[in-house]
């Protein structure tokens, strides 16, 4: 599988990952991931942060140990900027809106997670903003910029909203119309090592 470089310095290597791959290993499953296609060029290189399996777009990985905690330190500060296109089911009736809701486990499944009532565990503070960019007969299209980085964060906060991620199969089942889960990672804003302001895009 060829992937895409969209930017490359001697520390951090940003990528287009395409829908259906997983970044790092997983002990449920064998198959070959994001880091199995660069670690042969790039011995040291790390998954700084993720993006789920059916979620496309772009992807940074730091060559060495010194821009893995570069980078690690901007997600913690949240200085680090990230947009996302999602296709979402329905229509919203607001142009625009934020999701604060915190995150926790699912009572009912292991796999997932829930926000608001019912949510089990250590509940973890979440924020997402939307905007509707175009609303198509049963869907929406959005701009999404979450502003913590919680696992399954933005399918977590639209299905909160009742309006879950087109062609997600854990937490939207009943749609059999989307050949996959309709979420991408659009851009991403960071510094590198030289602390130059660096955006990506992935259209």
């Amino acid at each position: 599988m060829r992937i895409k470089i969209l930017y490359e310095d001697k520390d951090i290597l940003a990528i287009e990952k395409p829908s259906g791959i997983l970044v790092h290993p997983d002990e449920h499953s064998k198959e070959k991931t994001i880091l199995d296609l660069f670690i042969k060029k790039y011995p040291k290189v790390a998954v700084v942060h993720r993006l789920d399996k059916e979620t496309s777009g772009v992807l940074l990985l730091a060559k060495n140990e010194k821009a893995h905690e570069f980078l690690q330190k901007q997600f913690k500060a949240r200085t680090i900027k990230k947009i996302y296109i999602a296709v979402v089911q329905g229509s919203l009736k607001n142009d625009r809106g934020v999701v604060n809701k915190p995150i926790g486990r699912s009572p009912r499944d292991f796999r997932r997670y829930s926000a608001g009532r019912g949510a089990r565990g250590e509940m973890r503070e979440a924020e997402t903003f939307w905007k509707v960019l175009k609303r198509i007969k049963d869907f929406t299209i959005l701009e999404v910029r979450p502003k913590t980085g919680r696992t399954h964060q933005i399918r977590v906060h639209m299905k909160y909203l009742n309006h879950p991620v087109a062609g997600d199969a854990l937490y939207n089942p009943k749609d059999k119309k989307s050949s996959r889960m309709m979420l991408h990672a659009r851009s991403i804003e960071f510094k590198n090592l030289k602390e130059e302001t660096i955006k990506i895009e992935s259209p």
